[in-house]
């Protein structure tokens, strides 16, 4: 005769299964927090760099999390320049992985040119993510560093629950050559907002070194 599992025994052999995964997922989550984590958000910088005081971080004074990723360039900063320049929505993009960003309706275009009327970039304008969502010039040195501030997640008609800077610095190097310094601060004002800025992070990581060496392969290209 068969006999049939009680309730409770169910329940034991099914916590039983489910445990190996659970074990998994939070093993994983370790050592990412653990290993990737901290090389994520300092990808390409060097100590000095991770270090430093950049223009923007007066904005933030005590953010909660930060990131600062760089890149060698092989061009002058004028020459790079440029192409920070014209970054955003409906301007030249991103440089990074355009069809990701499109499978949320960014409508990215990442140009492989310079264009003389996305230029024109002052204090107070706005540099698109997607056709509704925006951070804003907060502050800019023409040719040297661009400064970007606000949300980057709205839920609803609630303001996202951080505040945010994101940094673009160009330090000339010898030999004609540019390191390109990538600096985003997080405050965060509501107890939940790692919640959303931690996975958000992890994806920042994946655009931003892509973006970087899109920068860099366009403006070694384009060099004179």
């Amino acid at each position: 005769m068969t006999r049939t599992p009680l309730p409770s025994q169910r329940g034991f052999k099914d916590s039983m299964k489910r445990r190996p995964a659970a074990l998994i997922v939070t093993g994983s989550a370790a050592a990412y927090f653990l290993f990737g984590r901290p090389r994520h958000l300092r990808w390409g910088a060097t100590d000095e760099e991770f270090e430093e005081s950049l223009p923007g971080d007066d904005l933030i004074v005590n953010p909660n999390l930060v990131a600062s990723r760089a890149i060698t360039i092989r061009a002058s900063a004028d020459q790079v320049w440029p192409w920070i320049a014209q970054l955003g929505q409906g301007r030249g993009g991103f440089y990074s992985y355009d069809f990701l960003e499109n499978l949320v309706g960014c409508d990215i275009h990442s140009a492989d040119r310079i264009t003389p009327e996305w230029q024109d970039v002052g204090v107070g304008d706005e540099v698109k993510l997607h056709p509704e969502v925006a951070l804003q010039v907060a502050a800019l040195e023409p040719g040297r560093s661009l400064i970007l501030r606000g949300g980057v997640l709205p839920i609803g008609n609630t303001p996202p629950p951080y505040d945010f800077t994101w940094a673009f610095v160009l330090h000339d190097r010898p030999a004609a050559r540019t390191r390109l310094v990538v600096r985003e601060r997080y405050a965060y004002t509501r107890w939940w907002a790692p919640l959303i800025v931690e996975p958000a992070g992890a994806i920042s990581f994946v655009m931003s070194q892509k973006m970087l060496r899109g920068i860099r392969g366009r403006a070694e290209r384009t060099r004179y």
